[in-house]
């Protein structure tokens, strides 16, 4: 079946700044978005982490890119289980809460009323992609402490009942999801509801890091990120920005291997997405592209189409 090849963001100050992916004259947001998109049919979008979405964006993003184009979104890092600064709540939000000393909040640390605005508010954003056949997943990449317990499970599944009508892809991030006889249950529970289990390349570095585990549980999609393999800035301190900790330019062999068992997996469902999640400069776009022309010279079904 088909494949489906893109970046993790289109607009990563990296990017912009190292002038090798834009030309010159490609500096308005619009004009960006047009560009990257007569390259790949595929983005996935970030800056939904940081802070809740905006419908407008969302209706700008859906007239600014060809029919054929697909968006996931990254769900806002508070229903993921991270740690979320007051200042990324919407204003009246953080009104609601009262005064708020910590530096950090949880999910655990919302009224439940408050955390249903929000998903609300959420849900409302997206709408213009879902109407217009766009969105195709809403990405929860959980936090590296998020670790296998009855209640983390629980809390997925309220996350299926916030967004009714969604594709929801799911990367863990700590390695008890994945350890002995919790990988087979960890995957059952995901081909039950329907989910979909995120494949991830990535550096083995201990609890935070899991091992690319090849198999599908959700017939319709498979969801495939390639976070690079920088060990020695995975997990490192005091990096100036998250593009740091991807900095890695896959070879042409890793690429190789990687098409290797993308295709495998793309016989088995009904479309295949590879992201690219190394955004530091233009690494992920030329990977992205090295990486569909590999796979169209075997002969695989690829959706996008580069610029000539």
């Amino acid at each position: 079946m088909a494949i489906t090849v893109g970046t993790a963001s289109w607009t990563e100050p990296s990017l912009i700044k190292s002038k090798s992916f834009y030309p010159p004259l490609v500096k308005s947001a619009e004009a960006r978005l047009r560009f990257y998109a007569s390259h790949f049919d595929l983005t996935e979008v970030d800056s939904s982490y940081y802070a809740l979405p905006s419908a407008r964006n969302a209706r700008l993003w859906v007239e600014r890119t060809p029919d054929r184009f697909q968006f996931n979104i990254k769900s806002y890092r508070l229903f993921s289980l991270h740690q979320t600064p007051p200042n990324s709540l919407p204003r009246d939000i953080l009104e609601a809460l009262g005064s708020v000393e910590k530096k950090n909040l949880y999910y655990k640390d919302i009224p439940e009323e408050l955390r249903d605005e929000l998903w609300e508010r959420f849900r409302m954003a997206i709408e213009p992609l879902r109407i217009a056949g766009k969105l195709v997943a809403v990405h929860f990449q959980f936090s590296p402490w998020t670790a296998y317990h009855p209640q983390n499970f629980s809390h997925i599944e309220e996350c299926m009942a916030q967004l009714p009508g969604c594709q929801l892809a799911i990367e863990f991030r700590h390695k008890s999801w994945f350890e002995g006889k919790h990988a087979a249950s960890t995957l059952a529970f995901e081909r039950d509801r329907h989910l979909t289990h995120a494949i991830v390349d990535e550096p083995q570095v201990g609890t935070k890091s899991i091992p690319a585990v090849w198999e599908i549980t959700n017939e319709d999609l498979a969801v495939i990120r390639l976070h690079g393999r920088n060990h020695e800035t995975w997990n490192k301190k005091g990096l100036s920005s998250s593009a740091e900790r991807f900095n890695y330019d896959y070879s042409t062999a890793e690429l190789e291997e990687l098409a290797t068992n993308i295709e495998k997996i793309s016989q088995q469902v009904n479309r295949t997405q590879t992201i690219f999640n190394n955004n530091y400069e233009n690494q992920g776009q030329r990977n992205a592209l090295e990486l569909m022309r590999i796979l169209r010279q075997r002969g695989a079904a690829i959706e996008n189409r580069a610029a000539a």
